[in-house]
């Protein structure tokens, strides 16, 4: 067995990431080394290069990067990462989307910790496990980012949270000509024409749940 699984915590709460330090702790069977916590997207990124850690734990609504945003850069630097979040978006889709990005555990913010206790081992040898709470709000229908490839969605994401070509690329250190092309790219496959049509679309679908909502 594993001497020690190293850890990043990740929630812009402290009361919530002290949580989680204690259920770590109260592991009998399990031994864990905090190596790092959290508090906004960047700070978390940075964390995942440094220490490359077993398991990181991801609030998915963080300042300054969303949870997809996160979730491709830890696929990116540290693929071997296992990814449990923690979410109290109630938004079908958006649950949807945030369980079809691989992670290997989801689970309600609010809820009891016990069942992410008991799977905690499953996860932790390969496992997966996406809470009965999560299961139950998501939506079995089509999901309307299916034509988007993973970098469009990223761009998409940033979009919604009102930044500018210039500052989309500075982010994604692209140009800004390839992000209005993902841009273009973007509206056509959702088969929208202008700015004021991509935000209502995003608000009747849910996607601006992540900038609406403080967890």
């Amino acid at each position: 067995m594993k001497q020690a699984y190293s850890v990043v915590i990740a929630d812009d709460h402290e009361i919530v990431r002290d949580g989680l330090r204690v259920t770590l702790v109260r592991q009998s069977a399990l031994k864990f080394d905090i190596v790092g916590e959290a508090s906004n997207g960047i700070e978390t990124v940075s964390l995942i290069k440094r220490y490359k850690p077993d398991l990181l734990l991801l609030d998915v609504t963080m300042p300054l990067a969303s949870g997809e945003e996160i979730l491709l850069d830890v696929r990116r630097w540290s693929p071997e990462t296992k990814v449990v979040i923690f979410t109290a978006v109630t938004t079908p889709r958006v649950l949807a989307a945030l369980v079809a990005a691989n992670v290997d555990g989801a689970f309600a913010k609010g809820s009891a910790m016990d069942e992410f206790e008991r799977t905690l081992p499953i996860i932790l040898n390969g496992g997966r496990h996406i809470a009965h709470a999560i299961i139950e709000r998501m939506d079995t229908g089509p999901d309307p980012l299916h034509e988007l490839t993973p970098r469009e969605r990223q761009v998409l994401v940033i979009v919604l949270s009102g930044k500018t070509n210039p500052e989309i690329a500075e982010q994604l250190s692209i140009s800004p000509k390839t992000v209005d092309k993902h841009r273009t790219s973007i509206m056509a496959k959702l088969d929208l024409h202008s700015v004021s049509e991509l935000m209502g679309w995003a608000a009747r679908e849910g996607l601006l749940a992540r900038q609406e909502t403080d967890l």
